[in-house]
This record gives structure tokens, sequence and C-alpha cells, in this order.
């Protein structure tokens, strides 16, 4: 399996967690700190955005910002969110599907970065927030094998700019051998055990 196979395996996972998230559960809280289940949808339509114009090298809005909704789902009813978002990510999934989408350089929200590097970073994103929804909503979740490993690879790559940055807690102690994405989810700050009770 390829760097676009986990992509796009990554984008199925958020795009199961947004649809398996019921209207009802989207002012629940997620793991994600300080984010509402609806924030986290919100925050995964900014990345099928991001992913989408990274891989076909359109510029990125500057008065796009995280404080906003996604533009694309300004003025929709909540009710035509996941439709919305399922409809985006087809459309990243299918950029990053052409090998040129990995070749040189391109933006991630106008910051220039090797191609590459973005899409191991959406990929480790996408499955993370994915969790996040997952849990907040009280949906199953599955890595497969393999992603997780890539996951865990992208979070680690990510952790020392993601603290920096306060997009990334403070690492949570698991133990050595714990699985591959627990161990992925702690080096972003989240506790593999949350639940939504605290």
């Amino acid at each position: 399996m390829d760097s676009a196979d986990h992509l796009s395996r990554s984008i199925d996972l958020a795009v199961a967690a947004i649809t398996g998230a019921s209207l009802a559960r989207y002012d629940d809280p997620s793991p994600c700190s300080d984010y509402s289940v609806r924030e986290v949808v919100n925050h995964l339509a900014f990345g099928f955005l991001l992913a989408h114009r990274s891989a076909t090298r359109q510029a990125w809005d500057s008065s796009w910002t995280a404080a906003d909704r996604t533009p694309y789902l300004q003025g929709r009813p909540e009710s035509e969110w996941a439709q919305a978002c399922v409809e985006e990510a087809a459309a990243a999934a299918q950029a990053w599907a052409a090998p040129s989408a990995w070749e040189g350089e391109s933006q991630m929200g106008g910051s220039p970065m090797p191609a590459a590097m973005i899409g191991s970073i959406m990929t480790s994103e996408f499955v993370v927030h994915a969790w996040d929804l997952a849990v907040a909503t009280g949906q199953p979740f599955h890595v497969p094998s393999g992603l997780d490993q890539v996951v865990l690879d992208g979070v680690e790559a990510m952790a020392p700019m993601g603290r920096e940055g306060g997009w990334f807690g403070a690492e949570v102690t698991v133990a050595a051998d714990a699985p591959v994405f627990e161990r992925a989810l702690a080096a972003s700050g989240r506790d593999p055990r949350w639940t939504p009770a605290g």
C-alpha cells in the first residue's frame, strides 16, 4: 500500500465518522481540546478543502479562518453537512490519487512545503480527528494494520511543531507495548481511553 492509498483510507475513516455522527450529539464534547463534536466536523471539513487545494496547487484564500465555518458549509443547515463533506472528501481523495500530487512543492494553508509531507500530515490528521469524532459520538473505530504505523510516524514527526503551535497537548503516558494507534493518540496529546463522561 502506498502513500496515496493510506491517505484515501484515512479520508474514508473521517467520512465514516462524520456520516455516523448524530446531529443530536453536535454540542457534545470531544477529545480534541476545546472542540465540540460540531467543531470537529467543521475542522475535518476544512481538512478536506485544504487537502484538495494542496493536491491541485490552488491557492488558499487568506480570508478563510478556523474561527469560521468551512466555506462550503456556510449557509447550509447542519442536516446537509455530512453530504457536503462526503462530496469534498471525494474530490480530495481523487486529487491525491494522481502521482503528480505527491511531487514537488505545494502549500498547506499558505505555507509552502513538500507535497509528500503535506500528504503525510493530512493522513495522520484525518485519522486522529476521525477517532475524536467517533469516540465522542459512540461509534466503533478501527484503524487498519499498517495505517496505524503511518499515523504514528506522522504524529511523531509533527509533535514538536504541534506542541509549539499549541495544537497538540502534552504527550500522554501509555505503556511501551501499547497498541500502535494508542501510541499515536498519546503522542498527539490525547488519552486513548477518553470517554464523553470524562
